[in-house]
């Protein structure tokens, strides 16, 4: 990763919580104790931040209500090929013509780049989302009525009538916190409450969702499990979520990893 990149993501973490330790950075960025240590020297004598035992602070912490989610640009590089691979065989389920949604997040965001061979209606509460396929595709491209949250790079409103309520689509597609027997979670009430609007618009939901994600939990629930039409994940998925999925009469769609990786190698 480049020295700028390391930079981003650190100043992005310690704008997110109160303290940012070496070791959350170093898993963050993938980098060495060193390096991380050495990056928050130069911002701190930059004055980007704030170096502290054994991590970094922000010096103007953000005034600004945030939401219980990571930051875009911290995921964005996690599960990366699995992300691809999920996202190609999304993409693989639509036609020209379709009406879809696709809700904000890092593994959704990797649709953008098949989705520009194709002509759909998209409405789209993601902000890099939305202005990808504005630049570099020819398919409609709607947005809700809300407050763009910079962090997660959302658009939010707690407002009924945010626009979202006039587009039908024949599928939602969406990621999530995690995924579990009683179903979809989040982590925050106003994705919670976003989340269940856009998906009341929506013929069929599908999940996409790297195989970890089946490990993780959360305190909200977002829908139960028989509100799932498809769930598409990595070749990572252990036989006990698979057949959770199953029990539960869920299209499951597994996506290898391996031929993603390839194609790309190829591109």
């Amino acid at each position: 990763m480049l020295e700028t990149e390391r930079h981003r993501i650190i100043l992005s973490a310690v704008q997110e919580r109160p303290v940012v330790t070496v070791a959350d950075l170093c898993s963050l960025t993938g980098a060495s104790e060193a390096t991380v240590r050495r990056d928050i020297a130069q911002l701190h004598v930059a004055k980007k931040l704030r170096r502290i035992r054994g991590g970094a602070e922000a010096i103007a912490p953000s005034q600004f209500a945030g939401i219980n989610a990571r930051p875009f640009a911290l995921d964005q590089a996690v599960n990366i090929a699995q992300k691809r691979a999920i996202a190609q065989a999304a993409v693989d389920l639509c036609a020209d013509g379709d009406a879809i949604i696709i809700n904000g997040g890092t593994t959704t965001f990797q649709m953008v780049h098949p989705l520009t061979a194709k002509r759909l209606q998209v409405f789209t509460n993601s902000f890099p989302i939305a202005e990808h396929l504005l630049k570099q595709s020819r398919n409609t491209v709607l947005v809700p009525a809300g407050a763009i949250y910079r962090e997660q790079n959302i658009i939010l409103s707690p407002f009924d009538a945010d626009g979202s309520n006039h587009f039908h689509a024949r599928r939602m597609f969406m990621g999530c916190r995690g995924l579990g027997p009683l179903g979809l979670m989040e982590g925050d009430p106003l994705l919670v409450q976003a989340e269940q609007k856009l998906i009341g618009q929506a013929d069929e939901l599908v999940v996409l969702t790297d195989s970890s994600k089946f490990r993780q939990r959360s305190s909200l629930l977002l829908c139960p499990l028989s509100r799932i039409h498809t769930v598409i994940t990595d070749d990572g998925i252990e036989d006990r979520a698979a057949e959770m999925l199953q029990a539960a009469e869920i299209r499951l769609i597994v996506a290898p990893v391996a031929q993603a990786r390839k194609k790309r190698a190829e591109e």
